[in-house]
């Protein structure tokens, strides 16, 4: 019976071990942030571990790269940036450098971006001032999608038919998120909604709303510019002012006191990507 037992146990051990090594043994992948992980893991199933450098919690403007997590980094394969968040501008040189062996590929590249400025140039168009929330886009997010796909392919070529069947299983799904939306704001197009942080901005666009925020560039707002917000909110009626959970809540409780409303928070880097997208949209649809 003892030795029964044993053999029991041993041959846990052996499978649990077998289990941990198959582990070890994935390919890396590093992402920017949540979402982007729930975009991999979507095209690629378990085939790699995902490493996502900006934890829960965390601002992406200001995020500093912690030494414990140089591991992942450095038996990275790949590396998909968002584009243009603060973090990436501070941290893409020295992440570079830590694995020269990384690709990197920009997720950003040939989607149709917004910026404070564009200058058209002849041969290119110089922009300044990018919105960096690109995945609040579902027509973005399909081409991230798209391009996600195409760098797994590259490599691991022996599973391109399950990335191929992974990839088109997603966009149905994206363009399902995209079709709920627009039904839960058919009804309230061109409505404003107050945010700290611009980061609705694509979102805002897709869906025929005005975004209007207190903060700019990055930089906290001025008595003057609350002040004609507070006007607008006013003279609109509205009662809600929309923070990142990442943002401290001073200025939007000062604001919030000054129009007699209320704080309701959001989470754009929500990693339940699709749920989000039609909460947000339901909690602008129901709030004024």
């Amino acid at each position: 019976m003892k030795l029964s037992i044993w053999i029991l146990l041993a041959s846990f051990l052996f499978v649990s071990c077998q289990v941990n090594k198959k582990q070890e043994e994935k390919k890396v992948i590093t992402v920017s942030i949540l979402p982007q992980k729930t975009f991999v893991e979507k095209i690629a199933g378990g085939d790699f571990k995902v490493n996502v450098l900006i934890p829960p919690g965390a601002s992406p403007a200001t995020y500093t790269l912690l030494p414990s997590q140089l591991k992942d980094i450095v038996n990275s394969v790949a590396w998909f940036r968002i584009g243009y968040i603060g973090f990436e501008y501070s941290w893409k040189d020295k992440i570079a450098e830590t694995n020269k062996e990384m690709k990197v590929y920009n997720l950003s590249e040939g989607l149709d971006l917004i910026a404070d400025k564009v200058e058209d140039h002849g041969d290119h168009v110089h922009m300044d001032g990018i919105d960096p929330h690109v995945w609040l886009s579902t027509q973005n997010v399909k081409k991230m999608a798209e391009k996600i796909k195409d760098v797994l392919n590259e490599i691991n070529p022996e599973n391109k038919d399950t990335y191929l069947l992974n990839y088109h299983k997603f966009v149905k799904e994206i363009d399902q998120v995209n079709i709920q939306v627009k039904n839960t704001l058919k009804d309230v197009k061109g409505k404003t909604f107050i945010l700290f942080h611009p980061s609705l901005t694509y979102f805002a666009r897709d869906y025929e709303l005005n975004q209007v925020s207190l903060e700019s560039g990055g930089k906290e707002p001025t008595a003057q510019h609350i002040k004609e917000v507070v006007d607008l909110a006013n003279k609109h009626n509205i009662k809600t002012v929309y923070i990142q959970t990442e943002f401290d809540r001073e200025h939007a409780r000062v604001f919030a006191e000054e129009i007699g409303g209320v704080i309701m928070q959001i989470a754009p880097l929500d990693p339940y990507w699709a749920e989000n997208m039609v909460y947000i949209a339901q909690t602008i649809r129901d709030n004024n």
